[in-house]
């Protein structure tokens, strides 16, 4: 067996030094929990980045990889398989929308999302009917389009030019959105929750001024819920706790239990738009993904997954409140069920480390956010275990006023 050091040598002698990792080696998980290469164990909040919302090694999951990948892993799009459509019913019927594409990642849920924004709003309004409409702070991925629509110049520095036509708004600004939508727009995108931009939810007010906006000037209104849905809030669709309804909605991270699946889901309006030959994939929407992607809703459905959520995460965001009104690095909690961040005044990435130490893989993102992402099976003990951690390395207590 290597060592990490092998391990680690390896990857800085021949890999594109994109990522920054943990110093640990992880070789095997199962339920909550993963280990490394020496047998230590690691009780995950993040989920693979909330890909593995069944936890690791799910009895069911096995067993649909292991008969599927001995029938049939991959036949292109070119031909039918007896798991596409049933998936695509079952996506229509849960979201109430009518069509659905599939991708091979989000990011690429995206892109389709726009390339059929753009296609919708040149029938509707000829070629100038192409402006797109993002928020500041968002995050949608880091292809081309994906990338113009996202508000961090972090992401974006070096890339320029990136799509033009793209009007940012603040988070929640209603005047902003006004001012910024208008009968070029053919598209509004944005993350109900903002994931890698440090848990910030929309408010109601804001996505309904959206949905107002969209249906007057007959513009796409567009949700990526890569990070924040199917299941993460508590709801299937993370649209469903806020109660407006987007026309187009991006999936991805669990949808297959951690194969590489996206799709984007869309009302019928906008979906005539497109026709055959205007956009395809390789890769997307196999027989090998779909199987356990249609495994992965059953099991959230059957075993309640979302009732746990809910509990379990009322139960995270009330211990993380405690952490706030405690420690002085703590400073604020947001977010709701599965998708929760805390806020610190001090850097989180040493914390992070620390928790590493410890036996807990935390998450961070914004610098001084802790991101909460556990998988949909995480129990009250579990989060006992992580909030005890956190507790030890926040360090001094909050004075009393």
């Amino acid at each position: 067996m290597n060592t990490f050091e092998q391990i680690a040598e390896r990857e800085r002698q021949y890999l594109l030094q994109t990522y920054n990792r943990y110093p640990v080696v992880l070789t095997r998980g199962k339920g909550v929990f993963l280990y490394d290469i020496d047998e230590k164990r690691y009780l995950d909040f993040v989920s693979g980045l909330g890909v593995n919302a069944l936890g690791h090694a799910h009895p069911r999951i096995v067993k649909a990889i292991r008969e599927q990948a001995a029938k049939l892993v991959h036949v292109s799009n070119l031909y039918y398989h007896e798991y596409q459509g049933p998936l695509a019913e079952k996506l229509c019927r849960l979201s109430g929308l009518n069509r659905a594409f599939f991708s091979n990642s989000g990011t690429e849920a995206i892109e389709g999302s726009i390339k059929l924004a753009r296609l919708a709003g040149h029938r509707a309004g000829g070629e100038a009917k192409s402006r797109l409409v993002a928020l500041e702070g968002s995050y949608h991925g880091r292809t081309f389009g994906a990338l113009s629509l996202t508000g961090q110049d972090k992401h974006r520095k070096g890339f320029e030019p990136l799509l033009e036509d793209v009007t940012f708004v603040k988070q929640n600004d209603l005047d902003g959105l006004r001012a910024a939508v208008n009968d070029n727009t053919c598209a509004i995108v944005l993350e109900p929750i903002f994931g890698e931009g440090g848990i910030y939810e929309c408010s109601v007010k804001f996505l309904q001024e959206c949905r107002t906006l969209a249906d007057r000037h007959k513009v796409a209104l567009i949700f990526d819920e890569i990070q924040c849905g199917l299941g993460r809030t508590g709801t299937i669709f993370a649209f469903q706790s806020f109660g407006v309804t987007p026309d187009i909605v991006a999936i991805a991270k669990p949808i297959a239990a951690g194969l590489p699946l996206g799709a984007f889901i869309a009302k019928e309006e906008f979906a005539t738009a497109i026709s055959p030959g205007q956009h395809g994939t390789t890769f997307g929407g196999g027989p090998l993904a779909c199987r356990v992607a249609l495994e992965f809703l059953a099991i959230v459905e059957e075993e309640k997954l979302l009732e746990n959520v809910n509990k379990v995460g009322a139960y995270l965001q009330q211990e993380l409140k405690g952490l706030v009104e405690k420690k002085a690095a703590a400073i604020g909690v947001r977010g709701r069920g599965f998708i929760q961040g805390i806020q610190l005044e001090i850097p989180a990435r040493p914390i992070v480390d620390a928790a590493l130490a410890e036996g807990v893989l935390f998450n961070s993102t914004q610098d001084t956010v802790v991101r909460f992402l556990p998988p949909f099976l995480m129990e009250e003990k579990h989060i006992d275990k992580g909030i005890r951690v956190l507790k030890k390395l926040l360090g001094k207590k909050r004075k009393a006023a």
